[in-house]
């Protein structure tokens, strides 16, 4: 049983990974992180992985014990969708025609894993 709070996120990084493998996903990088700026916040892509069409998958993954004050989906606020905008904004530069792109989360609670495909947009 891991008990820190970074080794709960690593479990759970681990568990949406294996479960988006077994759903024909191909792992690109994980924790992709870009530091702070003088005038921007840093920003972290916990997955990036490419589903069966190509498209690149910026997957947010979130763990909590159970639903209490939302549950984990409600986790992903406005705030931490900018910061993984942010960051994938950073990682598509490295492309000179950017691939097809999509803003995936993965909640954990408890036992249960739901995935969500296209969770979220970049405007």
């Amino acid at each position: 049983m891991v008990s820190t709070t970074k080794g709960k996120g690593d479990e759970g990084e681990a568990r949406a990974l294996a479960h988006l493998l077994r759903q024909g996903l191909r792992l690109v990088e994980r924790n992709y992180r870009v530091a702070a700026g003088p005038r921007a916040f840093g920003g972290e892509v916990d997955l990036i992985v490419r589903d069966r069409e190509g498209t690149l998958v910026f997957v947010e993954v979130r763990v909590r014990r159970d639903e209490r004050h939302g549950g984990a989906a409600a986790s992903v606020t406005a705030a931490k969708q900018r910061r993984v905008l942010f960051a994938a904004r950073r990682y598509l530069q490295r492309f000179a025609s950017p691939p097809a792109c999509r803003f995936d989360v993965v909640v954990i609670e408890g036992d249960v894993l739901t995935w969500i495909p296209a969770a979220f947009a970049d405007d």
